[in-house]
């Protein structure tokens, strides 16, 4: 099984701490967001952990902890766009943030670790022409220690709506001149640029549309074959593997404004009270009437086969 941690929040930022213990005590419990009285237990064993996939916006504090995960297989996507605080207002300047992929990087290896650049809009401040710039620096620096970056357009959520009501959808002509310009940039540097669920529209211009977290990302990661479930995708453009994820809503303080994990600031706050890092629960404790579920856990490698 593939074990996510950041559909939901941004556990290396935040909750390293919470995260290591759960490592060490070797299980984590989770509350279903729409069901909050079904709790779920995760045995974190890498006999049937298959991978485990972080997404981040700040892998550095995670980063004295690489080598005690080293037992377990990783891949990690990490988050670095061209927004200043007023759009990110607690990410840590991206120059950082480069060098900390890097070393995930030199630590795990190219397979291992994935650029982000989303999501994209345009406005005022960030133009197109600021686009291809700062895309393009970000390329020459992070080449070498990364063969992937995904990009998607900023996708109008009621949240998102809600809490950057400023923000406008980017028209079609513009997301594909743009995709366009960043897959032949990309190229330069070694780079292949994946559109996460933006249909089709962008694979005429060399960029690969067929999902960013595949089954073909984790073989890659692990060094070998994965036999995975056929599940539903959460969206039909989305040909990830998603499920199994150990976050929960309303707890990412980066506050960005074009986040859809987060409701309003207040829930953050509130939830940043209740966390406790010694609870298996990200938020919260377990009340003592409510019943844990544990979950079917196996492993997809295919042991026949031998590595790539």
């Amino acid at each position: 099984m593939i074990l996510n941690t950041g559909m939901r929040t941004d556990i290396p930022a935040f909750y390293s701490k919470w995260f290591m213990n759960r490592i060490r005590a070797g299980y984590v419990l989770v509350r279903n967001p729409y069901r909050p009285d079904w709790i779920t237990r995760y045995e974190l064993n890498p006999d049937v952990i298959d991978c485990i996939a972080f997404c981040t916006k700040n892998p550095a504090p995670m980063l004295p902890h690489i080598d005690e995960l080293k037992r377990f297989h990783q891949f990690w996507f990490v988050t670095i766009t061209p927004y200043g605080r007023e759009i990110e207002p607690h990410v840590p300047p991206k120059e950082q943030v480069m060098q900390d992929l890097i070393a995930l990087s030199k630590s795990l290896g190219t397979a291992c670790t994935g650029w982000r650049y989303d999501p994209v809009f345009l406005n005022e401040t960030y133009t197109f022409a600021r686009h291809l710039r700062d895309f393009e620096t970000m390329c020459r620096t992070l080449s070498g220690y990364t063969s992937v970056c995904v990009i998607s357009f900023i996708d109008l959520y009621e949240k998102v709506k809600r809490n950057f009501p400023q923000v406008q959808a980017v028209p079609q002509q513009t997301r594909i001149a743009l995709g366009k310009a960043f897959a032949e940039t990309g190229r330069r540097y070694g780079i292949t640029l994946k559109a996460c669920a933006e249909g089709s529209e962008l694979a005429p211009y060399g960029v690969d549309c067929t999902g960013c977290m595949t089954r073909e990302t984790f073989e890659a990661a692990i060094g070998g074959r994965l036999d995975i479930p056929k599940k539903k995708s959460q969206r039909p453009e989305c040909a990830c593997v998603l499920g199994s994820d150990i976050g929960a809503y309303d707890t990412c303080a980066h506050f960005c404004k074009y986040c859809y994990a987060n409701s309003n600031y207040e829930n953050v706050r509130r939830n940043l009270r209740l966390h406790d890092p010694a609870s298996p629960l990200l938020i919260g404790n377990v009340q003592p009437d409510e019943v844990i579920h544990p979950a079917k856990q196996e492993s997809w490698a295919d042991n026949q086969l031998t590595l790539f």
